[in-house]
């Protein structure tokens, strides 16, 4: 009996453990969301950024909107090149196609969150609620790396 109850409490630890690293994952209504991230900031850095995938396993959707409680707001952006000149822009929704899929990733459509209350660390999991105009609300765990592993294009952004 003592044996199999520290088999149960190892597979408890296991699941435990596996849970985090998977973390990132989430489903609201047709709509799957996957390899989410954020990126460290520096102290005194205003903002930050989230990727994410999101694939829609029913009808279109849109990505309307997003929160966390560790910035003032998050809004939905692009950006984009022309030439040596970065263009940014803030989007009202993301289109999510069809049995489609989008990805909000570095040097495109992005979450920026705004206002940070406090520098986002790397190896830290942040929340950010996804808001969808079909599929409704989800929180997502978003990991947080570091710099090096997901390099910020808006370090030096004032706001």
């Amino acid at each position: 009996m003592k044996n199999l109850l520290n088999v149960l409490f190892g597979i408890l630890v296991a699941v435990g453990c596996c849970t985090n690293i998977f973390a990132q994952e989430a489903k609201v209504g047709s709509i799957n969301i996957s390899g989410a991230y954020a990126v460290a900031t520096v102290p005194g850095q205003p903002v930050a950024e989230g990727f994410v995938k999101l694939m829609d396993m029913g009808p279109a959707d849109q990505l309307v909107g997003a929160s966390s409680p560790v910035a003032t707001e998050v809004q939905l952006h692009t950006m984009s090149m022309d030439g040596n000149t970065m263009h940014m822009s803030q989007l009202k929704a993301v289109d999510i196609p069809a049995n489609g899929s989008v990805e909000l990733k570095k040097g495109g459509m992005h979450l920026m969150l705004m206002g940070l209350k406090t520098p986002l660390k790397a190896g830290d999991t942040i929340s950010i609620k996804l808001k969808f105009a079909k599929a409704g609300e989800v929180e997502v765990k978003f990991p947080v790396k570091s710099m090096g592993d997901a390099r910020s294009d808006h370090s030096s952004m004032k706001m």
